[in-house]
C-alpha cells in the first residue's frame, strides 16, 4: 500500500515531465524549421530585392486594412444610420473644405471614401481567394486526370481548353454570370451574387492550371516512381494524388499567385460594368463605379482613390507573383 501511494503521487510529476519534454521538442523542430527557411535560397533571394519586399509590404497593408476593416475603419460604411448627407461630397483634408473625420472624403451619401475602400477591398480579396481556389481545384483535376488517363478523354478536355481560350476570360465570366441571373429568380439575385461572381471568374480561368498541370503530369507519369507505384498495385487514383499531385504543385502556386491578382481585375471589371457584387456589398469596382458618375464634376476623390487602391493591389501581388516563379524555378535565378 505504501508503494501504491508513492507510486500514484510520482505519476503526475511523471506526466508533467513527458509533457514539458514533449513541448520543448515541438518547440525545437519550430525553430530549426524557421531556421532552415531563413538559411535557404528562397528568403535570401526574397530580401535581396527590394522591389519584392515592397510588393509584400503593399500586399499585407492592403489585408490587414481589408480583413481588420471592421476594428481599424474610421466609419462603418455597411451602417445605414452613421450616414448624414449633410456630409455628402467633402473633399479630401488637404483641400478647401475637407473635414479631418474623413481623411480622404465623403461620396455623394456620406460615405466615408477611406472606410469605404477598406470594406470594398474585403469583398474584392474574398472574391479573388475563392475564385482562384475554385478554378485551382478544377484546373488541376482535369489537368491531372487528362494528362495521366490521355487518349479521348485527353483531346476532349483539352479541345474544350482551346475553345474557352478563344474568348476573353472577363467575357466568359460576364456570360456566366448573366446566364446565372436569367435563370435564378430575382429575389435570390443578390442573395447569392458573390457566389455566382466567383463560380463565374473561377470557371474563366481554369484552363491555365489544366494545362500546366497536363503537361507536368505527362512527365511524370512516366518517372520510376510512379511505375513502381503501379507494379505494386497501386490504383491510378491514388498514384495521381499522392504520388504526382505533389511534384506538380510548384507551378500552380505560382499561376495562383498571378491569378489572384487577374481574379481582383476581373471582379472590378464585372462590378464597374454592374453584373458584379449587389450595391448593399460594395466593392472596389463598385466604388470605382459610383465615383466614376462625379468624376466630370469635380469630385475626383471618389473614383481615384479606389482605383488607386486596386491598382496598388493587383501590381503588389503579381510582383510577388513574378518573384516566386523566379524563386522557385532555378534556371530563371
Amino acid at each position: 500500500m505504501p508503494f501504491t501511494d508513492d507510486h500514484e503521487r510520482r505519476q503526475p510529476g511523471t506526466t508533467d515531465l513527458a509533457a514539458a519534454a514533449e513541448s520543448g521538442g515541438t518547440l525545437a523542430r519550430a525553430r530549426d524549421r524557421l531556421h532552415r527557411f531563413v538559411d535557404s535560397d528562397v528568403f535570401y533571394s526574397f530580401r535581396k530585392s527590394p522591389i519584392t519586399v515592397a510588393a509584400f509590404a503593399v500586399t499585407l497593408l492592403c489585408f490587414v486594412c481589408a480583413f481588420g476593416a471592421p476594428w481599424i475603419a474610421p466609419h462603418d460604411t455597411n451602417d445605414v444610420a452613421t450616414l448624414d448627407l449633410m456630409n455628402a461630397e467633402l473633399p479630401p483634408v488637404w483641400l478647401e473644405g475637407g473635414d479631418w473625420r474623413y481623411i480622404l472624403g465623403t461620396d455623394d451619401q456620406g460615405r466615408d471614401v477611406l472606410s469605404a475602400i477598406m470594406f470594398g477591398m474585403q469583398v474584392s480579396l474574398i472574391v479573388g481567394f475563392a475564385s482562384v481556389i475554385f478554378a485551382m481545384v478544377l484546373g488541376v483535376g482535369l489537368g491531372l486526370i487528362s494528362g495521366y488517363v490521355g487518349g479521348r478523354l485527353d483531346h476532349f478536355i483539352m479541345r474544350v481548353a482551346d475553345v474557352q481560350l478563344s474568348f476573353p476570360s472577363v467575357l466568359v465570366a460576364l456570360l456566366l454570370f448573366g446566364f446565372a441571373k436569367t435563370v435564378l429568380p430575382r429575389g435570390m439575385q443578390d442573395d447569392v451574387a458573390i457566389l455566382v461572381l466567383i463560380f463565374a471568374i473561377g470557371l474563366s480561368s481554369w484552363v491555365q492550371f489544366a494545362r500546366t498541370v497536363r503537361g507536368s503530369t505527362m512527365v511524370e507519369k512516366n518517372k520510376e516512381y510512379v511505375q513502381a507505384a503501379r507494379v505494386i498495385g497501386r490504383r491510378p487514383l491514388p498514384i495521381m494524388l499522392q504520388h504526382i499531385l505533389p511534384n506538380v504543385m510548384g507551378p500552380v502556386l505560382v499561376i495562383a499567385t498571378i491569378n489572384l491578382a487577374l481574379a481582383i481585375i476581373t471582379e472590378a471589371t464585372l462590378s464597374f460594368l454592374g453584373v458584379g457584387v449587389p450595391p448593399t456589398q460594395p466593392s472596389l469596382g463598385t466604388l470605382i463605379r459610383f465615383g466614376n458618375n462625379f468624376l466630370f464634376s469635380g469630385q475626383w476623390w471618389m473614383t481615384i482613390f479606389p482605383g488607386t487602391a486596386l491598382v496598388a493591389l493587383a501590381l503588389a501581388v503579381n510582383l510577388l507573383g513574378d518573384w516566386l516563379r523566379d524563386a522557385l524555378n532555378p534556371k530563371l535565378r
